[in-house]
Order: structure tokens, then sequence, then C-alpha cells
């Protein structure tokens, strides 16, 4: 029988997803509203009722403070946000619309920008009938489920071929680490259990990922980050996709300010406060930022990072955000290992994407080391 986590408080795993979920949304909506898009679209498929039993606010009405504190601008701007809300549970989606209705009813400027349809269907229903529409106007899609039942193939699949779509799913990944190997679970995902089960407990969200990963198309645009949630003797965690570097950009920075340790987990994943003390052979084992500095290090001097839009590609393809590739740069400066014009490296988004303004990294032949 499942566990009605509507019925108390939610735990400090719980608020963590919530919070990188608002976090996004706060981050995501000006982007598009200040664009000047007629639309936006807000996708919560697995809702709930609104309010935990202590009256924290769900994902839903997040959501709602969400385009309250950008209501100036979407008012300005005549933009129209669309809200989907979808609970399967009949009952918690009629608490629901009660909750929405009096937040507009409190907020009547907000009423006058959302439009606001709540369903009641199982999830494989409501995903086939919203699908569709999903795209058409920039659309951010929750799916915080509990449990893997969002997680087959087709549902990414169709996600993947999105425009316009960012996309945070949660999965509770603990799941396949117990019952990996059932022929019920394989049906969602086949992750290789024994590959999963040689790692730490801790890794298993990555394993999970990873798997995914492996079933998108060759050629695909989507990018999928993890953020790994410790609840109890569970893991649980996000996976956040999209195609766009902005979005790629705006989800990393949420995730390393959530910790700066390793930008991955709401947990020390990597034990990365208990490296500073040498092995047992006389080294010290490197930290996820300290391995990230030798990486840099090593591609630049291979030539494999030639100016600072490789520097920035690289960061991101390994789940860094251009602030670490940069600090890198600098010291590599330092040391006289490279030289560049100006100031900065300029590893960043706006100086990148936005500016195009690149800057060659020239290899000094006898730099120190």
């Amino acid at each position: 029988m499942s566990v009605d986590h509507h019925k108390k408080p939610f735990d400090e795993g719980t608020i963590a997803k919530l919070d990188i979920f608002e976090d996004y949304a706060e981050a995501w909506l000006p982007t598009f509203v200040m664009a000047g898009h007629p639309r936006v679209a807000i996708f919560d498929l697995f809702a709930g009722p609104g309010y935990d039993a202590n009256g924290n606010p769900g994902s839903s009405i997040r959501s709602l403070r969400v385009i309250k504190g950008q209501i100036g601008n979407i008012l300005t701007r005549g933009v129209k946000v669309e809200l989907h809300f979808n609970e399967f549970n009949q009952r918690k989606a009629k608490i629901l619309k009660a909750a929405c209705d009096e937040y507009l009813v409190r907020n009547p400027d907000v009423s006058r920008a959302v439009t606001i349809s709540i369903s009641s269907e199982d999830f494989d229903v409501c995903f086939r009938r919203l699908e569709p529409h999903i795209g058409i106007a920039p659309s951010l899609v929750y799916l915080d489920q509990s449990g893997i039942k969002a997680i087959r193939r087709d549902y990414f699949g169709a996600l993947e071929g999105k425009t316009h779509t960012d996309f945070l799913y949660f999965v509770s990944s603990s799941y396949f680490w117990r019952f990996g190997d059932k022929a019920e679970f394989k049906l969602y995902l086949d992750i290789d259990l024994e590959q999963a089960k040689a790692d730490p407990y801790f890794f298993v969200h990555r394993h999970v990922l990873d798997r995914i990963k492996a079933t998108l198309p060759g050629q695909t645009k989507l990018k999928l980050y993890p953020f790994s949630i410790k609840k109890g003797a569970n893991i649980y965690g996000i996976i956040f996709g999209a195609t766009h570097v902005a979005a790629v950009e705006k989800f990393l920075r949420i995730a390393w300010k959530r910790n700066e340790i390793n930008g991955e987990a709401n947990f020390d994943i990597d034990r990365d406060l208990s490296k500073d003390q040498p092995d047992l052979w006389g080294e010290k084992p490197l930290t996820k930022l300290e391995a990230f500095e030798r990486d840099v290090c090593e591609a630049v001097l291979q030539g494999k990072i030639r100016n600072n839009r490789e520097a920035l590609e690289f960061a991101y393809s390994r789940g860094h955000i251009g602030t670490h590739a940069s600090d890198v740069l600098q010291k590599m400066r330092k040391e006289s290992l490279i030289s560049f014009e100006g100031r900065s490296p300029l590893v960043t988004y706006d100086k990148v994407f936005k500016e195009k303004r690149i800057i060659a990294y020239e290899v000094e032949t006898h730099g120190s080391k």
C-alpha cells in the first residue's frame, strides 16, 4: 500500500526538492516574459493537494508564487501563463482546486495573468493528452512522481523531441537498487544492477541517469543533469533536462548554490569533506573540484580547450559552472602556463553566447609547473 505523503509535513528532502523546483521556475519564467513571448506554460502532472499537513506549499502553489513575483512584468507585457495541474487522487484534486482558487482570490493580479486547468487522471492518460501542447509555448514540465512510473523511455523520448521545453523529473532511485532486477522494473528502465552495485549505494541516482542517457538518440541535443537527494536511508533524485544552453546555465548555478561542495546532491555524495588526509599510499584523494581543476589544466595544455567557449562547454559537460573553469585558467596564467588577452578568461554564458566574445588561450612553452 502506498504512503500518503501529504498527511504529514514535508520532510527535509522534500523541501530540498521543492526549493530546487521553485528556484528554477524563478530563473525560467522571466527569461520568456522579458523576451516578449505571448504565452508560457507550466505542466505539473503530479501536483498534490497544494499544501502539506502544516500548510507548507507544494509545487503548484509555489508556481503561483513565482508568477506573483513576476506579475508586474507579466501584466505589462501581456503574457498569459497557462498552468496545467494533474492530481490522480480526486479528493486531493478538489483540495488543490480550492487552494488555487483561494490563492487567486487573495492575489487578483495573478488571476488576471493565469489560466489553470486541473485534472484528475492517471499519469499516462494525462501525459498523452497534454503532450501535443508541451513546447508549443515555452514550457516547464514537473514530473514530481512518488516512485518510477514516469521514467519510461517513451516519456523521455516525447520530451526529448520538444523545443522550448525544460523539465525536472523526480525519481525514487533507491527503488532500482532494491528491485531493479525485477521484470516489472525493467519495463520502466533496465539499469545494469551489477554495475550499479559495484559503486557505493549513494551513486544510484547517477546510474539511473546514465541509463536514461543511453536510451536517447545519438545526435540528441538534450542535456541531462542529476541532483541526488538523501531522505533517511533512501536516495531519490531530480533529473533536469533541457536543450538550450541558457537553461543548463541556470540549473547548474542553482545546483552549485545549493551545495558548493559538489553541486549534485543535498549531501556529501563523494565524501569530499573526508579527503583532506592522505590515503594508505600517502596520496590525497581529489575532491570533485580538485579533479575538475586537474582535468581543465590537462585539457588546456593538450590543446583540447583553446578558447573561452570550449572552456565553458567543457565545464557544462562535467556538470560545473563557468566560474570553476575561470578560476583554473586564472591560476594557470598566474603560473605562466598560459596567456590570454585581457584581465578575465571570459568563461561566462553572457560573454560566450550573448556577446559572442571569443578569446584564445595560448600555452606558454616555458611556463612553470
